[in-house]
């Protein structure tokens, strides 16, 4: 995404900083449920968030990641030396998938919730605009050629039902996103269990993937990215509808033009 054009909360929700930060929520609530069980020492996961502070480093993890091949130890090696003995309490039980796909899971939503903040702002500017223009008369076209007479707010409240459409695909999207995994290796939990899973996972705001593998099943991103295309859509339409509106030989619609815009 070209700098300009994206939007500065989604561009951090992706950012290195925030996702090792996840990596970090991750890890240190599956720890919490086995510290609550009596399967770590008590306290251990608020030391070491406590002795990590803001001082986690993307551009160390990368520099370790170049020689130890992998990430998810890159991470771990680079939180031992903030935060000494206590990291080898993390990741017990885990395999890295469970790390990496519960992490994407909490981007995905966090994302998800600003692109329907967006929604909810471009449906509104929609709405008010095909009530004010109700009765503004405009020439409907069919395959680009004059047909009968129609309203500019008519048209407009098409692209909104088509939005409003798009929302609930995309609320129903962020559920099915909202899964992780904490199952280990495969999915077999053989070295932690399905109530340290549901326990940490529901701390973190997420449900459990019912039948796990090694991943978390790749038809919620797929069912995901596919109500993200239709959205796009949605959008691409409305933007190219407004552009030919604003066509010299048409000169229909107009957008503002701001001061020293070039």
């Amino acid at each position: 995404m070209i700098g300009r054009y994206a939007r500065a909360e989604l561009t951090e929700v992706w950012s290195d900083g925030a996702r090792f930060a996840l990596w970090l929520d991750v890890e240190c609530a599956h720890l919490e449920a086995r510290e609550r069980r009596g399967q770590a020492p008590s306290g251990a996961a608020e030391r070491i968030r406590a002795a990590v502070g803001g001082r986690l480093s993307p551009e160390r993890i990368l520099e370790i990641e170049r020689t130890s091949q992998h990430d998810v130890i890159a991470f771990l090696t680079h939180l031992e030396e903030l935060a000494g003995p206590d990291v080898r309490f993390l990741h017990v039980g885990l395999t890295s998938s469970d790390v990496l796909d519960t992490a994407l899971a909490l981007q995905l939503v966090r994302a998800t919730d600003l692109i329907l903040e967006g929604t909810e702002l471009l449906l509104a500017a929609l709405l008010a605009r095909a009530r004010e223009h109700k009765h503004t008369p405009m020439i409907g076209r069919s395959h680009g050629i004059h047909a009968e007479v129609t309203t500019f707010g008519l048209a407009l409240l098409g692209h909104y039902a088509e939005l409003e459409r798009a929302r609930a695909s995309l609320v129903a999207a962020r559920a099915d996103i909202a899964v992780g995994k904490l199952s280990g290796p495969v999915g077999t939990f053989a070295a932690t269990s399905p109530d340290v899973e549901g326990e940490a996972l529901g701390r973190l705001g997420l449900s459990p993937d019912p039948v796990s593998t090694q991943v978390v099943a790749r038809d919620r991103h797929a069912r995901y990215f596919s109500v993200l295309a239709v959205l796009a859509s949605v959008v691409e339409r409305l933007a190219i509808n407004i552009r030919h509106g604003q066509r010299s030989e048409v000169g229909e619609v107009q957008e503002p033009f701001g001061k020293g815009q070039k």
